[in-house]
């Protein structure tokens, strides 16, 4: 990306396409009926960067789209949540992340249990939580989460497979 301190709405024109390929790979992955479409994501995403005043400084293709990830992991969850509440009452059960193979399609509890740790686990290893959350939330596939990233295809490896030992021992209630 070339200039500095674009704002949202010319990024959002250049990388629309990128954006809803992003979405869809993400809602191909949820229940058939999913309340989100495509466009409807792309269109909550690019609300939220507005809403949280990220109108401007954006200083690369890949800190655009890490914001988008972050921001489209929220939605899914605040969705997640939501059809919980109806569906349960609202009453969470932790699934143990040995039996998430964190791939999707992911459960809506199992995905707010993952959600609930990542910030936790932000705090210890920032770049491996934004791995997990790129690869979740985001739906990039292992070689797309290395090149946003900036690291090989190897080190992303080594990373999810660290970040996944590492959630699922977050959240295991009996280790902590």
């Amino acid at each position: 990306m070339s200039g500095t301190g674009k704002s949202t709405d010319s990024l959002l024109q250049s990388l629309q396409a990128e954006l809803r390929g992003m979405a869809a790979k993400k809602l191909r992955a949820e229940r058939p009926d999913h309340l989100l479409q495509t466009t409807a994501l792309v269109n909550e995403v690019y609300l939220k960067l507005q809403g949280e005043h990220l109108t401007s400084g954006w200083t690369s293709r890949s800190h655009f789209l890490r914001a988008s990830a972050e921001a489209m992991r929220r939605i899914l969850v605040d969705s997640a949540r939501a059809r919980l509440c109806q569906k349960r009452g609202g009453g969470m059960v932790r699934a143990d992340l040995g039996d998430i193979a964190l791939e999707l399609p992911m459960a809506p509890d199992d995905l707010l249990g993952i959600h609930d740790c990542l910030d936790r686990f932000a705090e210890e290893d920032e770049v491996k939580a934004e791995l997990v959350k790129l690869r979740v939330f985001g739906g990039l596939t292992q070689r797309e989460v290395a090149q946003v990233l900036d690291i090989s295809r190897a080190t992303a490896d080594r990373y999810w497979a660290y970040a996944k030992a590492r959630l699922m021992k977050m959240m295991d209630p009996e280790s902590n």
